[in-house]
Parts: structure tokens; C-alpha cells; sequence
């Protein structure tokens, strides 16, 4: 069975957004560190070789700048080139961009931004050169969050072919990371870190 995402969030999922934070610590006052610096900071203690492996995407990526010893037993040292906020960067090793869940993340901050919107213009105004969101992500994602009361419907479906319309409440922006919408017919703010609408299950 799967896991709500709820539960899911608490494990490795975080790693890398605990680690860009205490990376922004040493950038502070332009510090280096170590992999094993950053793993000392971790109630989790993560393995080290996953610490490596974001750190080496990060440096690929441009995020920070690495000083390699040729000295054997000397660690790498990094320090942070480029802080781009709170939000951790999403990088493979390569220091390719991960864009798993970029549509919705792109649509929550651009209903924030347009107002009164339907499905077609949500996917519209959503999609970069990197990301093209599809009416369709956008009509389930749009549904799903109506649901869960984050969107108020100022203009009903027409059976000639319009378009609801609507415009995300300005109380129920909780924060830069878009509500998950889970495979067990519910959605989780990660930004309040629970559920906050489940499908009813209705008894056979």
C-alpha cells in the first residue's frame, strides 16, 4: 500500500533541504566545508556518499565551488557560489535540473500571480522552455485543490464549452511549495506539513 506523502516527508525526501540549509549557514560568512561537516549537522546522520553525491551535483550545477586535495585523506572542501534561497536546488549528480513536479510548483506560484484564471490559461502562463504544463495537469491539479477549499470558483463550467474559473484565496497561499496531490485521493500541504483534504471513503 502507499504511503501518504505526510508520512513519506519525514524520511529522505528532506535530506537534501536540510543540507542546502546548513550549506547557507556556512555561505553566511563565505566558509568552506566538508561532506562530513554537513553530515555532523544531520539528526538523521544520512550516508555519506549521498551527502557527496548532491554536493558534487551542486558544484556541477554551479552552486558552489569545490577545492579538491590531491593530499591523500584530505577531504574536498566546497564553499557556496550561489544562493539561490531557502528552496534547495533540484540536481542529479550531472548537475542537471530535476524536473519532477515542476509543473505544479510552477502552477501554485503562478495562480498567486495572475488572479482569476482557468485551466487553459494556468497551463499556459505555467509552462517555460523547460517545462510545458498540459491543460490537463492543470484542469486535475486545478479540481483537486478546489477541493481541498484553496481556490474559490468565480465562474462555473458552461455546457457550451466554457471554463470554470478561479482565483486562489489569498488566505490559503501557505508558502512557496505547491500542495501534493497523493494517489490516495488526498492532498498534503508541505508547507503546513499535513493533509488537508481526503477523498470520503464510502463502504461497499
Amino acid at each position: 500500500m502507499t504511503k501518504p506523502i505526510d508520512i513519506q516527508a519525514a524520511g529522505p525526501k528532506n535530506d537534501r533541504q536540510a543540507m542546502w540549509e546548513i550549506i547557507r549557514k556556512y555561505g553566511v560568512d563565505d566558509k568552506t566545508f566538508t561532506a562530513v561537516d554537513i553530515r555532523s549537522q544531520l539528526p538523521a546522520y544520512p550516508s555519506l556518499s549521498k551527502i557527496r553525491d548532491y554536493l558534487t551535483g551542486l558544484t556541477a550545477a554551479e552552486y558552489l565551488e569545490c577545492k579538491k586535495h590531491e593530499k591523500r585523506g584530505v577531504p574536498n572542501s566546497y564553499t557556496l557560489k550561489r544562493d539561490t534561497g531557502i528552496e534547495a536546488p533540484r540536481v542529479r549528480k550531472d548537475g542537471s535540473l530535476v524536473t519532477q513536479g515542476m509543473a505544479r510548483k510552477q502552477m501554485w506560484r503562478t495562480m498567486k500571480i495572475i488572479g482569476e484564471f482557468n485551466a487553459h490559461e494556468l497551463a499556459t502562463n505555467a509552462s517555460t522552455e523547460t517545462c510545458l504544463v498540459a491543460p490537463r495537469d492543470a484542469k486535475d491539479y486545478i479540481g483537486h485543490l478546489h477541493k481541498a477549499k484553496y481556490l474559490h470558483m468565480t465562474v462555473k463550467a458552461r455546457p457550451s464549452g466554457g471554463q470554470a474559473r478561479y482565483r486562489l484565496l489569498p488566505s490559503k497561499y501557505t508558502g512557496p511549495k505547491p500542495p501534493k496531490v497523493q494517489k490516495v485521493k488526498s492532498v498534503y500541504d508541505p508547507n503546513l506539513g499535513k493533509v488537508v483534504w481526503q477523498q470520503e471513503v464510502t463502504p461497499e
